[in-house]
């Protein structure tokens, strides 16, 4: 029998969360729960900044498979596998199977709005069966990889919803780009859009970060290849992929919960057109 959470940050094997509960963080930033996008009326599970309005959905598990209504129910088994159930107890979404044998597992929504499944007491990476943060869905948020794990063969990339009323696999996806050296691409289906540029040591040539204090990272070892952005302790920023294809980045500051909104100029700037220049990044502006 599945018991209501009783931590508000947690979730213990056969504790559950029902639609209209959530988890908050513990510092009170992030949230995990059901949602309707938009005018849809359709349920999801989805992760948001808890102080931020309008609301700010980052991250969406059951994107492709929506509920039809408010019978859902999140809730940990004891192989440490989240499971999202509908009215008829039938499991639409779950997170991955672990190889690994577990002890006690937890799940755990922190303030950096990484939702962990982890097991022992230890705190570290080794103890992760599973993150949300190894799958994103639009958005890149402040310690979210985006690239490659050389290793696992685990890509991790931004994929645009289909509409603002619908978080299911969209057309456009930012991603990083092995061939040659690597450099962060949009791609709209296949064929490739636009790129960011190489990195310059502060950030990419094309897209100089417009409007924060936040510090960028690129990663390129023979484990990894990867971008990020680090947290700030004042300013909340995030990184979005919108429906039409456009980066969208928004940030806002402990006092001020309504986000600030950026737009790249990547769709303006024609030196950023993957049909501008080519795979060199050789630009030549027609000056005619």
């Amino acid at each position: 029998m599945l018991r209501t959470s009783t931590s508000l940050d947690s979730l213990a094997v056969s504790e559950s969360i029902r639609d209209g509960e959530t988890l908050v963080s513990a510092g009170g930033i992030i949230e995990v729960g059901f949602f309707s996008p938009g005018n849809s009326t359709r349920r999801y599970l989805g992760i948001w900044y808890t102080n931020v309005s309008p609301l700010t959905v980052v991250w969406v598990a059951n994107k492709n498979t929506p509920l039809e209504n408010k019978s859902g129910v999140l809730k940990l088994n004891e192989k440490g596998i989240l499971e999202l159930l509908n009215g008829t107890n039938s499991t639409i979404w779950s997170s991955n199977m672990s190889t690994k044998a577990v002890n006690n597992p937890i799940a755990h929504l922190l303030d950096s709005g990484n939702f962990v499944v982890k097991y022992g007491q230890e705190n570290n990476d080794d103890n992760i069966l599973w993150q949300s943060f190894d799958y994103p869905g639009d958005t890149l948020m402040p310690g979210m990889k985006l690239g490659w794990n050389l290793e696992t063969g685990l890509e991790t990339f931004l994929l645009s919803w289909r509409s603002v009323d619908d978080p299911a696999e969209g057309e456009y996806a930012i991603k990083i780009d092995l061939r040659g050296y690597p450099q962060i691409i949009k791609f709209k289906g296949p064929d490739i859009e636009s790129r960011a540029g190489s990195w310059n040591g502060l950030s990419t040539v094309g897209n100089p970060d417009p409007g924060s204090t936040r510090s960028q990272n690129f990663v390129l070892n023979e484990k990894e290849v990867y971008f990020e952005f680090e947290p700030s302790r004042t300013t909340f920023s995030v990184l979005t992929l919108t429906p039409s294809g456009t980066r969208q980045i928004m940030f806002w500051t402990t006092q001020r919960s309504t986000p600030q909104v950026v737009l790249s100029n990547e769709d303006t700037d024609q030196c950023q057109s993957y049909a501008f220049c080519g795979a060199n990044s050789i630009c030549v502006y027609d000056a005619n």
